[in-house]
C-alpha cells in the first residue's frame, strides 16, 4: 500500500490540519472509527492510530465513518489528479461511475488491463480493490441523498448504485453505524441547511467542499467569459447549464459561497447523481491542495500586491484568453523588467464536464475572439443540440450529429470545418476517447495526430480533461503577456514543475487584470482578435 510518512500525518491530526483532509485518513483502533484529520475529537494515542490513504481502505478493515467529522464528507483527494498512474485513473473513473454502469470488467477494459492485474495494483496502492472502492463511492452517495433530499429509502438505494435495498442498508450499518431511517432523522433534528426537496423534481442542493484558499474571481471570470448562449448562462454571479450525463442529462447551477460552492442540480435519473458531482469537482478544480501549490510556486514567501490579490472581475470579462498555436512572440520592445512575482492566492486550474464538448469547442474557437467563438457555439448547439425542459434550452450535439450535419451548420474556413467534423467522427466511431482514464502522453500524441489539432489545442485539452497540473501554455498570447509582465522566462520553467498549468493561469490572470498599461491594453485587444478559446 503506498507509504504514509507516519509522522507527518500524526503532525498533521495533532494540529487539525484542515489542508489534509481527504489525502489520508486516521483510523483509531480503540474506538473502531476512521476519521479526516481535522477531526475535533481529542488526538488519539499513537499506539492506537494508523493512517490509510482511501475511506474504502478504512472500512475495508472494519473501521466506521466517524460520525462527528464526517470524513467521506471532506475534499477529495489531490492525488488523483496529480498522480498519473494506473491507481489515480482508475479513481477517477471510478468517481465518474463506471463500475456502477458496466462492472469491474469495464473499468479494466477502460484503462486497457485485466481484473486481476487492476484488482492487484489498486489493492497494493491504496488498501482496497476496485469493488471496494466503488462501495466507498456508493456509501458516500447513499449519505448525500439521506441527508439533503425527501427520497424514499428504497430510491435512494438504487439511485446510490446498490444492486438491492438490503445491500444498501447493510452497508450504511456497517459504514456509518446508523441506520438509514436513523441518519435522516439525526439530521432533521439538528436543523441542518441541506433544505430536502421533494423526490418528484429529481433535484436538490449540496454544498460542495474545498480547500481554502479558493479565487472565487478568478473561476467566475473563466465561468462567464466562455458561456455559449442557449447551452450556458451567467447571471447574479452563478452559472447555470445542462449537460449529458449517463443515463440522460442534468442541469446545475454553480454558485460561490464563503466556505463551499453551492451546487443545485436537477436530474431526469438520480443514478447520476454521483458522476455529476464528480464532474462539478473536476470542473472547478476543487479537490486541489492550494496551499502546497502556493508554497511551490513562491507564493507564500512573496509580498502581496493588491492589483493582483484584489483583481476586479469586471477587468476580467473584459479580456480573453487563449492564443493560436502559430502565433508569432510577443514583441521584445515593450517587456517589462523582471519583479518579485506576487501570485494571487488559491487559484484553480478548471477541468471540464464533457471531453468532446471540450475537444469541439476549443477547435471551433481556433483564431477566433473568445465572444465570437462563443457565438459560433451557440449557434451550432441552436441548429444540432437537444431540446431539453428546464431554464437552459438546449444540450451540446453530439458527436455524431456534429459528424452528420456539422458542415451545414459551422462556418468559417474550409479546413477547419473539415478538422472539427473530422473530429467528431472519430469521436462517435471510438477512434478516439476522450475520458479520465487517459494518459496524458497518450492523449497528447493521438490529437496532434489529427488534422487542425496543434499544440496549443493538444495540451489545452490535456490539461483540462485530466486535470494535468504541468501543463505550460507557452505558445499562448496572453500567457507570454502575463509572462512578460511578470518578467518569467517561458524557455526556463523546469522550477515550476510539476505545477505549470496552475502558472498558466496565474500568467493569464496577471495580463487580464488591472495590471495592464495603455499599451499592454493595446497588446491585448490585438491578442484577442486571434485567441483560440
Amino acid at each position: 500500500m503506498t507509504a504514509l510518512d507516519f509522522e507527518r500525518c500524526y503532525r498533521a491530526v495533532s494540529t487539525r490540519d484542515s489542508r489534509f483532509d481527504g489525502q489520508f485518513f486516521t483510523a483509531v483502533r480503540s474506538t473502531g472509527i476512521y476519521c479526516r484529520p481535522s477531526c475535533p475529537a481529542i488526538t488519539p494515542k499513537r499506539v492506537n492510530v494508523s493512517f490509510l490513504p482511501t475511506a474504502a481502505a478504512a472500512q475495508q478493515a472494519g473501521y466506521r465513518a466517524c460520525r462527528r467529522c464526517l470524513p467521506d464528507a471532506a475534499p477529495g483527494s489531490p492525488l488523483w489528479n496529480t498522480r498519473a498512474d494506473l491507481a489515480a485513473r482508475a479513481m477517477r473513473l471510478i468517481g465518474d461511475g463506471v463500475i456502477e454502469r458496466g462492472g469491474v470488467p469495464a473499468l479494466a477494459a477502460t484503462l486497457g488491463y485485466s481484473q486481476r492485474q487492476l484488482t492487484r495494483v489498486l489493492t497494493t496502492e491504496l488498501g482496497a480493490g476496485p469493488l471496494a472502492l466503488a462501495r466507498a463511492h456508493r456509501a458516500h452517495t447513499a449519505r448525500l441523498l439521506i441527508q439533503t433530499t425527501a427520497m424514499p429509502m428504497s430510491d435512494i438505494a438504487f439511485a446510490a448504485g446498490f444492486a438491492s435495498i438490503r445491500q444498501f442498508n447493510d452497508t450504511v450499518r456497517e459504514v456509518f453505524a446508523v441506520s438509514p431511517t436513523t441518519m435522516r432523522t439525526e439530521v432533521r433534528r439538528a436543523g441542518s441547511d441541506a433544505h430536502p426537496v421533494p423526490p418528484a423534481t429529481g433535484s436538490l442542493i449540496l454544498r460542495l467542499p474545498y480547500r481554502e484558499p479558493l479565487d472565487r474571481a478568478w473561476l467566475e471570470w473563466f465561468l462567464s467569459a466562455h458561456v455559449a448562449p442557449g447551452l450556458e448562462l451567467w447571471a447574479d454571479r452563478a452559472y447555470t447549464r445542462n449537460l449529458r450525463t449517463p443515463h440522460g442529462h442534468a442541469t446545475t447551477r454553480l454558485s460561490f459561497q464563503r466556505d463551499h460552492v453551492r451546487a443545485e442540480l436537477s436530474l431526469r435519473d438520480m443514478r447520476d447523481l454521483a458522476p455529476t458531482v464528480a464532474r462539478l469537482r473536476h470542473l472547478l478544480d476543487l479537490d486541489a491542495d492550494p496551499i502546497g501549490i502556493d508554497e511551490a510556486l513562491g507564493a507564500g514567501a512573496a509580498p502581496s500586491d493588491e492589483r493582483l490579490s484584489d483583481p476586479r472581475t469586471e477587468q476580467l470579462l473584459d479580456a480573453g484568453a487563449g492564443s493560436r498555436p502559430d502565433a508569432e512572440a510577443m514583441p521584445e520592445a515593450g517587456r517589462s523588467e523582471p519583479q518579485h512575482i506576487a501570485f494571487t492566492p488559491g487559484i484553480r486550474a478548471p477541468g471540464c464536464l464533457d471531453g468532446p464538448e471540450l475537444l469541439l469547442r476549443t477547435m471551433i474557437g481556433q483564431q477566433i475572439s473568445v465572444s465570437a467563438a462563443a457565438t459560433h457555439t451557440a449557434r451550432l448547439v441552436e441548429a444540432l443540440g437537444e431540446r431539453v425542459d428546464g431554464p437552459i434550452p438546449l444540450l451540446f450535439p453530439t458527436p455524431a450529429m456534429i459528424a452528420e450535419r456539422g458542415a451545414e451548420v459551422l462556418t468559417g474556413p474550409a479546413r477547419r470545418v473539415r478538422a472539427i467534423v473530422a473530429a467528431a467522427e472519430a469521436l462517435a466511431s471510438g477512434e478516439l476517447a476522450l475520458h479520465q482514464g487517459r494518459t496524458a502522453a497518450d492523449l497528447r500524441r493521438e490529437l496532434l495526430a489529427m488534422d487542425g489539432v496543434g499544440p496549443w489545442t493538444a495540451d489545452y485539452v490535456t490539461m483540462r480533461l485530466l486535470a494535468d497540473p504541468d501543463v505550460l501554455l507557452s505558445t499562448d498570447l496572453v500567457v507570454r503577456q502575463g509572462a512578460s509582465l511578470l518578467g518569467i522566462d517561458l524557455t526556463d520553467t523546469v522550477r515550476w514543475a510539476p505545477w505549470r498549468s496552475y502558472l498558466s493561469m496565474h500568467l493569464w490572470k496577471a495580463a487580464l487584470s488591472g495590471r495592464a498599461t495603455p499599451s499592454r491594453t493595446a497588446a491585448l485587444a490585438a491578442a484577442r482578435r486571434s485567441v483560440e478559446s
